[in-house]
């Protein structure tokens, strides 16, 4: 049976349980399915169905006698536990050196370098939540015009804006700016343009963030796909993870019903290929809030939406589902958590029940995915599909 589309959906965050090296990360105990499944809310009736409590070392009671597709835990091999990291391991990149990260703040030579071409000035220049520095420094900001500028855990150059005092094309134009600066030693995975608006007391995030990343530093299922003629679509962050590498078409997305509702329009396309979706309000609006319920209210919307998904699969249709790395929402920490990705594979060219256990890299998937559409490429990785396919 020949697979014509791929359809891979990435939940951004959704760890199912800290990895073997959780510590050196300050993750030990993380375990992001567990947290939400303890929630009132938690209902997952179609994801279960596929296997996804079935996967080994889940902590989440009720696994199903006979899960309609196959599944297992994926361990990230890459020295890192953020999305650009999980993301190119995914397509087939292992990253065997973290990238820069900033607990201090970024140094001076860098600021005053952007200082300097933007022409403003910097506030804040710490790690912050992306809520709270805009609490604590927007009025600041609105009155001097300078620059919002901050990091987490992972590695990323954030820039906050007022959208009244620096309209979205504007900041977009300050973070490709930064994204020319931050190279060699001071890389970063990604530039973040972070607007947002309202008045003092009541600021709010807008749904115009964009990511500036790194371009990826070898070849990705992606490439491969492309030099071989298929369909590459990238659905969210995907383009800008990817730096646009190896993308044909990208269409960004405002939230996750955004996303699959481009996901259920690109169902109707007839195609071959892959649809690459990333699904980023599991990490963004509930992981990095710490908001346990709410992640679990999302992962019920999206999984009803899922059910009508697999509907309109077609027979040369295979979805696949994973995560780029964990967030547990019930930790004090709001960072990314060192934790195991679930993946479950579905289509009828795929047996249903097949344990494929813990995997020792996300780039399996990568590589499967090049299996199924017939492709070659140089990538890490082992590819499952014979242990999957009827």
């Amino acid at each position: 049976m020949k697979t014509k589309r791929v359809f891979l959906i990435v939940l951004d965050s959704f760890g199912i349980g800290e990895e073997p090296d959780a510590a050196e990360f300050g993750d030990e105990g993380s375990d992001t399915l567990g947290s939400v499944s303890r929630s009132p809310y938690f209902c997952m009736p179609v994801c279960r169905r596929l296997g996804l409590l079935n996967i080994e070392g889940i902590s989440a009671p009720e696994p199903v006698a006979n899960p309609a597709g196959s599944f297992a835990r994926m361990r990230e091999r890459s020295k890192g536990k953020d999305t650009t990291i999980g993301h190119w391991e995914i397509a087939g990149i292992v990253s065997p050196k973290a990238l820069p990260t900033y607990p201090n703040g970024f140094p001076r030579e860098v600021l005053e370098r952007f200082e300097r071409e933007t022409g403003r000035g910097v506030l804040c220049n710490k790690p912050y939540s992306g809520t709270q520095v805009i609490a604590d420094y927007g009025e600041e900001h609105l009155k001097s015009g300078k620059l919002i500028v901050y990091t987490s855990a992972d590695s990323v150059f954030q820039i906050a804006a007022h959208e009244e005092l620096v309209p979205p094309e504007e900041l977009y134009r300050y973070c490709r700016m930064a994204r020319e600066i931050l190279c060699g030693e001071h890389a970063v995975g990604r530039v973040i343009a972070r607007p947002f608006t309202g008045a003092p007391g009541s600021f709010a995030r807008t749904r115009n963030r964009h990511d500036f990343s790194l371009q990826p530093p070898g070849e990705t299922m992606l490439d491969a796909l492309s030099r071989a003629g298929k369909v590459t679509i990238g659905v969210g962050k995907i383009s800008d993870i990817f730096a646009g590498k190896g993308i044909g078409e990208s269409y960004p997305t405002k939230s996750n019903r955004d996303g699959m509702d481009r996901t259920f329009a690109l169902l109707q396309k007839d195609f071959e290929g892959l649809c690459f979706v990333n699904l980023v309000d599991f990490d963004m609006l509930f992981g990095h809030r710490n908001d346990v319920d709410g992640y679990a209210k999302a992962l019920g919307e999206f999984d009803a939406r899922l059910g009508l998904l697999l509907h309109e699969l077609g027979a040369g249709d295979v979805l696949i589902l994973t995560a780029d790395h964990g967030c547990d929402p019930a930790t004090p920490s709001t960072d990314h958590s060192r934790e195991y990705a679930p993946m479950l594979i579905y289509g009828e060219r795929i047996q249903g029940g097949v344990d494929l256990g813990t995997r020792e890299t996300f780039a399996d998937i990568g590589k499967t995915v090049l299996d199924l559409l017939g492709v070659e490429g140089p990538i890490a990785g082992t590819s499952f599909l014979p242990q999957v396919e009827r």
